[in-house]
């Protein structure tokens, strides 16, 4: 698969166009194999971007090296004089945006071309990206079978997967770039949240809420993060692999794997053994709370609730009854539940940072089991299980407030499975260094 910065060659070479490269993607998009990608296609726009993008370049006046490279957004970016739905039939009236948000004027002011608004998981609240209400893009495994894409960025990784888009915005709350990625056989980061600015991005979760880029490889993820947080983006220098210290946690992380995963994952930590890297295996005694600290719906519910309670009172009905049953779990805490889950994240993260200290990176799987099929979640029982197994690798970055990405370590032809590199707060620059390194190791033949 050719990255944003192969093709931004080929563009500064003349060896491409915007508008051919734009046409290709919205050729993919128009042949919707993959189910309902897509809410809102800006064909005319794109095109018109294309063609300035192009005008620009042979005049020695391109915004970026990137300009005319497409993307797609996420349905919850604000874009000026669009509504922002957030895939949800409750916000089907919303009043335009009066501006852009900061991360979608961004990548337009590098010449990104968007061509359009992605699919996603209602108000980003699952980890599954099942869409009852414009219908669920599918994993591109086994197509055929009807398997979960993960979310809640469903459609901004099948995007990608499909080469409908060289790269998407999306948001991670809890896993929401991370699972995705893995159930679609691309990489998915998630920025220290801090680092890039959430103003026009409707909220889940604002303790936890982040936004990040899924894309082909590290280095395409590495250059739109950069966009995002308002940096210019450079090539990544990979780390040596030889005497890198990754800790492997032996606690709640490697808890009911399926033998796919399981396997995938043994066979990654074996190549980069191979290859020099130190693996270590360890308890984080901080691991073990979450779940207990969590147990009332955590930050996610609790602030959920606050911002959806007006609008569930006038339009309940209208919501997907599994995300607004998580979001009402919110209305159950109380003042002192929301200080004191708060006050509990403050001593783990500290916890955290201490034991974790030592180590270049964390290793774990993102997702312990392969995309199950949309037939086998129908019973809500099952659904919320399986939501909140998919979510509880992922989650761990956003409640210790890290920075983490995934890649795909699972052979060509197998299930997709990722590997999650999960690095300390700020140490986004080192995380991707590492991951760079790890991603050749696992490229290899």
């Amino acid at each position: 698969m050719h990255g944003i910065r192969e093709h931004a060659t080929a563009l500064a070479e003349g060896r491409l166009t915007a508008r051919a490269l734009v046409e290709r993607c919205l050729d993919r998009i128009a042949a919707a194999a993959a189910g309902p990608v897509f809410l809102t296609v800006y064909a005319a726009q794109a095109r018109a971007m294309a063609d300035a993008a192009d005008a620009l370049r042979r005049a020695g006046r391109a915004a970026s090296p990137f300009a005319g490279i497409p993307i797609s957004l996420k349905d919850l970016f604000d874009v000026a004089g669009e509504p922002t739905p957030a895939a949800s039939r409750a916000l089907a009236d919303a009043p335009p945006a009066g501006a852009h948000a900061t991360v979608v004027a961004r990548v337009l002011a590098a010449g990104f071309v968007p061509v359009g608004r992605t699919n996603m998981t209602e108000f980003a609240f699952s980890g599954l990206g099942i869409n009852p209400h414009h219908g669920t893009p599918l994993s591109p495994w086994q197509r055929e079978r009807a398997r979960v894409p993960g979310g809640s960025s469903s459609g901004a990784a099948v995007a990608v997967a499909d080469g409908m888009a060289l790269g998407s915005l999306g948001t991670d709350t809890g896993g929401s770039c991370r699972v995705p990625a893995a159930f679609c056989g691309i990489v998915g980061y998630k920025p220290t949240a801090r680092r890039v600015p959430l103003d026009g991005v409707l909220p889940l979760s604002p303790s936890l809420d982040s936004v990040g880029p899924l894309a082909g490889s590290v280095d395409c993820c590495a250059i739109l993060d950069a966009v995002l947080a308002g940096a210019a983006p450079t090539r990544t220098a990979a780390l040596p692999v030889r005497g890198l210290r990754l800790a492997v946690p032996e606690n709640v992380v490697l808890e009911e794997m399926d033998e796919t995963a399981a396997a995938a994952f043994e066979r990654a930590l074996e190549r980069l053994a191979e290859a020099g890297a130190l693996i270590l295996h360890c308890r984080f005694a901080a691991l073990d709370e979450v779940a207990g600290v969590n147990a009332l719906g955590g930050l996610a519910a609790a602030e959920a609730f606050a911002w959806h309670k007006d609008l569930l009172a006038a339009k309940a009905a209208l919501y997907d009854p599994r995300v607004r049953a998580r979001i009402e779990r919110g209305a159950r805490q109380t003042a002192a539940d929301y200080i004191g889950l708060r006050a509990a994240r403050g001593r783990l993260v500290a916890s955290l940072d201490m034991a974790t200290a030592p180590y270049d990176a964390l290793l774990m799987p993102t997702v312990p089991v392969v995309p199950p099929r949309i037939a086998d979640l129908e019973e809500d029982g099952e659904y919320n299980r399986v939501n909140m197994l998919v979510l509880r690798n992922t989650a761990l970055g956003n409640f210790f407030d890290r920075c983490a990405i995934s890649l795909p370590c699972h052979a060509p032809g197998e299930a997709p499975v990722g590997l999650m590199l999960v690095g300390e707060t700020m140490g986004d620059a080192r995380l991707f260094a590492v991951a760079t390194a790890v991603e050749r190791v696992l490229a290899q033949d």
